[in-house]
């Protein structure tokens, strides 16, 4: 593997990182909180659809990433008025929301598109454009430093540096600021946040607010961004992934980053080597498009360690009086 190959792979492992990132973001916030949220799949796919429909119809990606977003932010109102307000199981109310969206977004787009399930491919202003840093050309022919700013660095939308830019901001906000410690106390003692005259109820609406702003960036950049349009299913998971990355990480932000960054290394190495031959036994192209479900899976029966949630999670509060 030549040194241009593995840039290419890290180009690609930063674009289909990105989703995971934001979603993985998404859930830190919203588990911080003590609101386990399932529905991160459900959500992202439910954002890539109105997003992709509103930017073909529209013709404007920015129209698109506003109507991802309030699909997204709107279900996460449902999830928290199921969990938060009236105190249902949180895991239940997540899994309802990923099947609402699976089926809604393919009667919906094929009730307005009549193309199977599917958007209009997106072209022009209706997708998110690759943005060319300062002196990328200038600097492409430069030994090492070249080819890391020029290709990996430069060349990619919007979205997937406010995803980058998310992560500091996330730390600061979670571990700097006064909300970010009232934010994780409520996923560790509600009570007490509630005996300091502090809202429960509303800083955990906040952190299901935020996740949902999030989830909604994830979705809008899955179909105008990474790709051109609206499919069935598209998500693929990524949810599901956003949350094992989360467990890796053990809930922290910087952590995350790593963590998403391992599973869009391995799309990404699946993505462009269909099959690899070792010592003459050839590994078979769906073994290396499972790699990350694989390796979802072995992080999931807890081979990184014991990895604890905040102890409020999953739980709904209830006022004492």
């Amino acid at each position: 593997m030549d040194w241009i190959a593995i840039i290419q792979i890290l180009d690609s492992t930063m674009r289909l990182a990105t989703p995971l990132l934001l979603a993985c973001l998404a859930g830190l916030y919203s588990e911080r909180a003590g609101v386990f949220d399932i529905g991160l799949e459900g959500k992202i796919l439910a954002a890539a659809f109105f997003s992709a429909g509103a930017a073909a119809l529209s013709g404007s990606v920015w129209i698109g990433l506003a109507a991802g977003m309030t699909a997204s932010v709107f279900l996460s109102l449902v999830h928290g008025l199921a969990s938060i307000t009236f105190r249902g199981n949180q895991l239940i109310s997540g899994v309802a929301i990923n099947f609402l969206a699976a089926g809604l977004t393919v009667v919906i787009a094929e009730n307005w598109f009549r193309m199977g399930g599917r958007t209009p491919s997106l072209t022009g202003d209706a997708r998110f454009q690759r943005l060319t840093l300062p002196f990328a050309e200038q600097l492409a022919d430069v030994p090492v430093i070249g080819p890391l700013y020029s290709v990996l660095l430069s060349g990619h939308s919007i979205l997937v540096y406010v995803a980058l830019l998310c992560v500091p901001l996330t730390w600061w906000v979670l571990f700097r600021t006064r909300f970010g410690l009232r934010l994780r106390a409520v996923g560790e003692n509600p009570a007490a946040v509630d005996t300091a005259g502090v809202s429960v109820i509303w800083l955990r609406y906040a952190a299901v607010m935020i996740a949902g702003v999030l989830c909604g960036l994830a979705g809008a950049y899955l179909a105008t961004g990474l790709a051109a349009g609206f499919v069935k299913d598209m998500s693929a998971g990524r949810g599901f992934i956003a949350l094992a990355a989360l467990i890796f990480a053990k809930w922290r932000p910087w952590h995350a980053l790593g963590a998403v960054f391992l599973f869009g290394f391995l799309e990404a190495v699946a993505n462009r080597y269909q099959s690899i031959d070792l010592g003459g036994v050839t590994v078979p192209v769906q073994f290396m498009e499972a790699l990350p479900y694989i390796l979802t899976v072995v992080i999931l029966a807890g081979f990184v360690g014991r990895a604890v949630p905040p102890k409020a999670g999953g739980a709904p509060y209830v006022k004492e009086r």
